[in-house]
């Protein structure tokens, strides 16, 4: 039973090919460095999540004809975040503990 659990882990890793980028994404208002992690799979899904808040910045998507867009409503630098408070791409809500 584990090698057979072992074996199906190991193919699945072998052809998930999925991929994850770190980069600064900027500094807050008391020096801090956030960063931003892209995620992206083998069939062209890509999402970007930042340290700060666990905002999702981005989440690209293909529509049927395989035409890939972005579809969440926010900012592109961390700037943007830190001036409107409107909670755009939040993972929790602004009393989540």
């Amino acid at each position: 039973m584990l090698v057979l659990i072992a074996s199906m882990s190991f193919d699945a890793t072998a052809e998930a090919k999925s991929i994850m980028k770190k980069q600064a994404f900027g500094k807050t208002g008391d020096g801090r460095g956030a960063d931003l992690y892209t995620l992206t799979n083998k069939k062209g899904m890509e999402v970007a999540i930042t340290n700060f808040g666990g905002i999702i910045v981005s989440l690209k998507v293909p529509d049927r004809n395989g035409k890939v867009d972005d579809v969440v409503l926010g900012y592109d630098s961390l700037d943007g975040y830190l001036t409107n408070k409107a909670f755009f791409g939040a993972l929790i809500g602004r009393y989540g503990n």
